[in-house]
């Protein structure tokens, strides 16, 4: 029995992976006995070391939550900026319009093609030197512009992708009924585009928290990793501790990004037949031109 993607699988391919399956639980059980027997023979597993995260809020709230506000806000402002810019970038490099369309173009792959750190240091250097923004919050700005810079060019690119990816007939057909280009693109191309772009943007928009560490790495931008450093500093080489609970708070910050995005990705396909939104006859006859109204209820 085949099925669409794959054919299905003999006895020994099932015997071969059911070993493949033991033999790897087994390494992997085996390597987290090793680090953890590790990490005992250095000592990092004492109370100690551990204690000040469960029993004294002082690691929260001088370390943890003023850490955790700033890449909350440096994620936010950045995410806010970079998607309608990134998808206005994607649509206009589908202009059939030359002077929107290559210039569009040359700043999408220009920023897209330039590491994000270096965008952020360049960002910092231009706020030192010819703005009135204080030494306090010029990291931020340059955290900020450097993620907008970076993700709103690549963000661009997946919007084009998705539009693009949409079968050529519904452009085509929405033509045939009259609708102008922004029409089209406004009302048939993008709402199906969305859904189908979802994971790839929410994929980008936790590039976009976890990048936020290269400020507290660089431009001493107080964010939650940098925080996590002074911390362990502070109690006294407590780093396993400290990098532990960071890692675990971005693991549930982009596990809920990802989760919020499947649910609504699932919501989007459960209330449309199709990939797009379905454009009934009423809807059809009020966005018709006025002549071609006519022909279309003299056909009727």
């Amino acid at each position: 029995m085949s099925s669409v993607l794959y054919d299905a699988q003999g006895p020994r391919a099932k015997r071969r992976n059911i070993v493949l399956t033991v033999v790897f639980v087994v390494a992997l059980a085996a390597l987290l006995w090793w680090v953890f027997g590790t990490l005992k023979d250095k000592g990092q597993l004492e109370w100690v070391l551990w204690e000040p995260f469960f029993t004294s809020g002082e690691a929260w709230s001088t370390y943890i939550w003023p850490g955790l506000e700033n890449t909350l806000k440096a994620a936010a402002l950045a995410m806010i900026i970079a998607l309608p810019l990134g998808a206005v970038l994607g649509i206009a490099r589908l202009s059939d319009h030359v002077w929107i369309r290559v210039p569009a173009a040359v700043v999408v792959e220009f920023f897209r093609a330039i590491p994000v750190l270096v965008l952020m240091i360049f960002g910092l250097a231009l706020f030192a030197e010819y703005t009135d923004v204080s030494s306090d919050d010029r990291p931020l700005y340059a955290v900020v512009t450097g993620l907008v810079l970076y993700n709103a060019s690549v963000l661009a690119e997946i919007v084009r992708a998705g539009i693009l990816s949409l079968p050529r007939g519904q452009s085509e057909a929405a033509a045939a009924i009259g609708l102008r280009k922004n029409q089209v693109m406004r009302l048939i191309l993008l709402p199906q585009a969305v859904t189908a772009m979802l994971p790839a943007i929410v994929s980008q928009l936790v590039v976009i928290v976890k990048d936020t560490a290269l400020g507290g790495a660089v431009l001493t931008f107080p964010e939650l990793l940098s925080s996590a450093n002074t911390m362990s500093g502070y109690y006294g080489a407590n780093v396993i501790a400290s990098f532990t609970v960071v890692s675990v708070i971005f693991i549930v910050i982009n596990f809920s990004l990802t989760s919020f995005a499947s649910w609504l990705e699932g919501r989007l396909r459960r209330g449309k037949k199709s990939t797009g939104a379905v454009v009934g006859a009423g809807a059809v006859e009020e966005l018709a031109a006025p002549g071609e109204h006519e022909e279309l209820q003299k056909t009727t």
